[in-house]
């Protein structure tokens, strides 16, 4: 019965409040005292006692271990930035970040940080919304609230490229191409590259320059989460369509209601078996002077597109 009852007050939020506003009260005779370590060894309780407190504000019947009441605090709140604080408070723990990246590797759960977000905006700026665009390093939030179950797959292949031999834009492709049609996340892309910032700037450079059909949210796949990396192919695009610009391929995207021009397919049919993607073709052939702009540009899917091309030979 002692135990029960010495349970039922740990949890119990408002009896550690009392223990604590106790704790400083009493602490007002210590500061009149002249002695620093004094002052230190009576703030210990209190520093313990908002700690409990902190980890008492989610009952243990939800959530008891750190880990579990990080992830019940994003459920919560998903789509909302969540300071480090805040972190440190619900979970109890220095380590909170340690949790944190535990429910994203291990448990597939999509919690981004600040310093990810700002590297993806800097290459990305269409990417996320204008309120992701001010995060701070210390910031985490909540992309999903559907746990990824194929994540722990990914991060052990992620891990295995990272410490191979290469640059990072040949560990970033061969990450991509390990997870053909599948969604990564920008944390596994930076985690592959080492964590260097420049992570973003190689996706851009192999879906510009290189022609690989790297696509986001704002580069053909308006249905993809904030922060989520598709290859759609395992091949590159002909070098004269690497040169239409992100922002026109943006708007001839949306002009065209990201559906197929030719067929009518968009990407609410698409299926695990299905091998088709959005791509933009060349009314006149840009090898014969076409433009790069909206008006000689139009949505195909890569079957119609080839289809097309095909055409253009048999004339």
């Amino acid at each position: 019965m002692n135990d029960k009852r010495l349970k039922a007050k740990q949890i119990n939020p408002e009896i550690i409040r009392q223990k604590v506003a106790d704790l400083i009260k009493n602490f007002e005779s210590e500061l009149r005292s002249g002695e620093l370590r004094t002052k230190v060894l009576a703030l210990v309780p209190v520093f313990q006692g908002m700690r409990e407190l902190g980890k008492a504000l989610i009952p243990a019947e939800y959530a008891s271990a750190a880990r579990d009441r990080i992830l019940y605090y994003f459920q919560q709140y998903p789509g909302t930035i969540i300071n480090s604080e805040e972190l440190l408070v619900v979970s109890g723990i220095q380590e909170y970040a340690r949790r944190v990246r535990e429910l994203r590797v291990q448990f597939g759960w999509a919690i981004v940080s600040g310093v990810t977000v700002k590297e993806m905006c800097k290459e990305e700026a269409d990417d996320a919304p204008e309120e992701l665009k001010t995060m701070r390093p210390n910031e985490y939030i909540l992309l999903s609230t559907k746990e990824d179950r194929d994540a722990a797959h990914r991060w052990n292949v992620a891990n295995e490229i990272r410490k191979q031999s290469g640059s990072v834009r040949e560990k970033i492709l061969k990450f991509l191409k390990a997870n053909v049609g599948l969604s990564v996340t920008n944390e596994e892309l930076r985690y592959v590259a080492g964590d260097k910032t420049e992570w973003a700037r190689r996706v851009r450079e192999l879906r510009t320059e290189h022609g690989w059909k790297i696509v986001t949210k704002s580069t053909g796949r308006p249905d993809l989460g904030v922060g989520i990396y598709v290859l759609q192919d395992d091949r590159q695009s002909p070098k004269h369509d690497r040169n239409i610009p992100d922002d026109i391929r943006r708007e001839v995207l949306r002009r065209d209601g990201y559906k197929c021009k030719r067929c009518g397919w968009t990407y609410e049919e698409w299926n695990p078996s299905d091998p088709r993607h959005l791509e933009l073709h060349h009314i006149k052939h840009h090898a014969k002077g076409g433009e790069n702009d909206e008006r000689n540009l139009k949505t195909l899917c890569n079957i119609c597109h080839d289809k097309e091309h095909r055409k253009g030979k048999t004339r």
